[in-house]
C-alpha cells in the first residue's frame, strides 16, 4: 500500500487585503467571519440593510468600521475586497460598484451570481472590462471531502470514472428573500451539487432533471424535490438528488438527514459524507488497486464545511490579487456552472433531456 499525504483544507499563502463585508445575515455571521477571524484575514468594514444588524455583528467579530449602507462601504477607500452576501436581485448593482471603485482591487459575490444567465454573462464581462477579479462563493468545492476526492481522482487512485452520486436527503434552511423568486432548490441547492460535479469531473454535455414540489415549503415554487441526472463526454453517468423534504420534521420524530456521495471508477471506488446537515465533519473513504492494494482507506480531519470551507473560498481570492492570478473561483467558471443550471431548468420545462450548450459564452 503507497502512502499518500492528503490535504482536506488548502495552505493559507496571502492574509492582508482588507475585507469589507456586505449584509449580516447567517453566512456572513456564521461562516465567513467565523471563518476570516480563524484565518486571520483582516476585515476592516461591515454594512448591511439595517445599522443595528450590522452593528450587532461587528460587535461580536470585533469589526472597527459599521457603515450605514453597503454604497457607503464601497465608498470607503480602506475596502480593498468587496464580500457580498445580499439577495440576487440586489447584488449586480453592488458589484457593479464596487468594479468601478479605484481603491477595489477585487469582489466577492454569492451565488446565484444574479436572477438570469444573461444578467451573469454582463457581470463576467464587465469585470474583465475593469480588469478586476470577480469571484463567485462556490464554497462546497472547499469541503473537505471534496478537497480529498479531487486530490485522490487526480492522481489517477480511481481510474475512469465510471459513475458518481450526490444523494441528499436535508432540509434546508430557505431565506427568507427566497419567497419572492420562483426558483428554489436548483438554483439554490442543486447548484453546489452540480458546482462539485463539475469541479470533479468538468462540463458534462447532457442534462435531464425531474422535479415536484417541497411539502414542507409553503410559498410557490416550481421546484423542489429535484432529481438531475447528467452524461460526461467520457461517458461518465452523474446522479445528483435533492430531497429537500427527507421526511417529517416534528417534535419525537427521529429524523435521519444526511447527504452521501459515491464515485466509481475502473481503479477503485470512493465514499463519503458531507456533515452539513447534523454540524459534523465530512468524511471520505477510498479503495483502490492502484494506491491501497484493494482494502479501504479513511483519511480524518477534524475541520467541516461551514465554516472552515470558506477560508479557502477568500483564501484563493486574496492569492489571485497577490499573484496577478486569475481566482480559482472565477466568475467565467461560474458562468458555466449557471447554464448548467439553467439547463436543468429547461429541462424540467421541456420534459426532456438537454444538450448544455456553452457555445453561447
Amino acid at each position: 500500500m503507497k502512502d499518500f499525504a492528503y490535504r482536506p483544507d488548502p495552505e493559507v499563502r496571502v492574509r492582508k487585503y482588507r475585507i469589507g463585508a456586505i449584509g449580516a445575515g447567517m453566512i456572513m455571521a456564521d461562516c465567513h467571519l467565523a471563518a476570516y477571524a480563524e484565518a486571520g484575514f483582516p476585515v476592516h468594514a461591515i454594512a448591511s440593510r439595517t445599522r443595528a444588524n450590522a452593528q450587532s455583528v461587528a460587535d461580536r467579530w470585533n469589526i472597527g468600521t459599521v457603515h450605514d449602507t453597503p454604497e457607503a462601504l464601497i465608498d470607503d477607500p480602506e475596502v480593498e475586497i468587496v464580500d457580498i452576501a445580499y439577495p440576487p436581485d440586489q447584488q449586480p448593482a453592488l458589484i457593479r460598484k464596487a468594479l468601478a471603485a479605484p481603491h477595489v482591487k477585487a469582489v466577492l459575490a454569492q451565488k446565484p451570481l444574479a436572477l438570469s444567465l444573461d444578467e451573469a454573462r454582463a457581470l463576467r464581462d464587465e469585470a474583465k472590462a475593469a480588469g478586476k477579479p470577480l469571484s463567485v462563493n462556490q464554497n462546497m468545492r472547499y469541503d473537505q471531502s471534496m478537497q480529498v476526492l479531487k486530490q485522490i481522482l487526480d492522481r489517477g487512485a480511481l481510474g475512469d470514472p465510471v459513475f458518481a452520486q450526490i444523494d441528499m436527503h436535508a432540509i434546508p434552511h430557505w431565506q427568507g428573500f427566497l419567497e419572492g423568486y420562483d426558483r428554489l432548490t436548483l438554483s439554490n441547492m442543486s447548484v453546489h451539487h452540480l458546482d462539485a460535479l463539475r469541479f470533479l469531473f468538468g462540463d458534462p454535455e447532457e442534462v435531464t432533471s425531474l422535479t415536484r414540489t417541497d411539502p414542507r415549503t409553503q410559498f410557490d415554487h416550481s421546484d423542489g424535490i429535484v432529481i438531475t441526472t447528467m452524461r460526461f463526454p467520457s461517458g461518465l453517468m452523474a446522479l445528483s438528488t435533492e430531497d429537500v423534504w427527507s421526511g417529517p420534521r416534528e417534535e419525537g420524530y427521529e429524523d435521519d438527514q444526511h447527504i452521501t456521495w459515491r464515485v466509481e471508477g475502473t481503479k477503485g471506488v470512493a465514499k463519503g459524507t458531507i456533515g452539513w446537515p447534523t454540524g459534523a465533519a465530512s468524511t471520505l473513504s477510498y479503495n483502490s488497486t492502484e494506491e491501497t492494494g484493494g482494502k479501504w482507506v479513511t483519511p480524518e480531519w477534524d475541520t467541516m464545511w461551514f465554516p472552515h470551507a470558506f477560508i479557502g473560498v477568500m483564501e484563493q481570492l486574496q492569492h489571485a490579487i497577490d499573484t496577478g492570478t486569475e481566482p480559482v473561483l472565477n466568475v467565467a467558471d461560474n458562468v458555466r456552472t449557471m447554464a448548467l443550471v439553467e439547463t436543468a431548468y429547461q429541462s424540467i420545462e421541456e420534459g426532456r433531456t438537454v444538450r448544455l450548450d456553452l457555445t453561447k459564452d
